[in-house]
């Protein structure tokens, strides 16, 4: 029998919202994964609701994470999403540290969740985006949208619409960073196609993937994304391969939630589809740039 990928997923845990630690751990175990959560605050329900309950873990992240260090626990992969707090991030970072010295070979995934549509979300000042480069620096992959893209390189976000060579060299940038492959999502180019694009500093390789935009917005799609992409290439699918594979699912969310009617801050119905994640694509569209 094949070993199942062991991921430990630092995020946060909301109890209705569908994103975070809700998405991720149905998505990864359904593609062959065991997510051991780590989370970095409970919600009653995610934070675009007027009313939440939010019980930040900062105080017991290092006292939960030392009893998997004295039960000898390793691991695949970590894999971090939004984090909310600097202190956050040392802790991270240290787990890391330990992480690397049981096992050389533990993938990196950091997510970093900071903005969207040209706008910083609230939680992070200066000293966030500073540390949060530091996680970015020790990261094997990093998977951000092009707001976060551009906080990153300490850019000014101008526009939504991209040229391909804009986002090449901004995929190098990235790299130059300290990961070895980014991922930049939900890109529109000038010619109004929406793609998803990465790059492999190691083999000096650019992959663009085309996907179906419905213009509805949910929260936790880049959630949804990130764990599907992870869990695909954790399966053994080429980087644009799991790139494409996780934008035609969270395309086929989005599209299916829209027709529902679904409530948007309920996040996409992805209960519906799960069958699809075994659907594979039998002739992929990524194209080398």
């Amino acid at each position: 029998m094949k070993e199942i990928p062991k991921i430990m997923a630092i995020q946060d845990m909301s109890g209705v919202g569908r994103c975070s630690l809700t998405v991720i751990i149905p998505i990864m175990s359904a593609l062959g994964c065991q997510v051991c959560p780590l989370p970095t605050a409970l919600l009653s329900n995610h934070s675009e609701y007027k009313d939440f309950y939010f019980f930040d873990f900062t105080n017991h992240m290092e006292e939960y994470y030392s009893y998997w260090e004295k039960n000898n626990f390793w691991f695949d992969c970590v894999y971090s999403g939004f984090i909310g707090s600097e202190d956050q991030i040392d802790i991270i970072l240290d787990i890391i540290n330990k992480v690397k010295n049981k096992n050389k070979k533990s993938l990196i995934v950091v997510d970093p969740v900071m903005g969207d549509h040209g706008f910083t979300y609230a939680t992070y000042n200066d000293e966030m985006i500073a540390k949060m480069s530091h996680l970015v620096e020790r990261a094997d992959i990093i998977t951000p949208n092009l707001t976060e893209a551009n906080i990153l390189l300490g850019k000014k976000y101008c526009n939504e619409k991209v040229t391909i060579p804009q986002i090449k060299e901004y995929l190098k940038e990235l790299c130059n960073l300290g990961p070895k492959i980014s991922l930049i999502t939900g890109i529109m180019t000038r010619k109004d196609e929406h793609i998803n694009v990465c790059y492999n500093s190691q083999e000096n390789k650019f992959w663009l993937a085309p996907f179906n935009h419905v213009n509805k917005r949910y929260p936790g799609t880049g959630d949804l994304f990130t764990s599907l992409f992870l869990g695909y290439y954790m399966k053994g699918k080429s980087l644009p391969e799991a790139m494409e594979e996780a934008a035609r699912f969270v395309s086929l969310s989005v599209l299916i939630s829209y027709q529902a009617g679904a409530p948007s801050s309920e996040g996409v119905i992805f209960e519906k589809i799960m069958k699809e994640l075994y659907n594979e694509i039998s002739e992929y569209k990524y194209t080398s740039i």
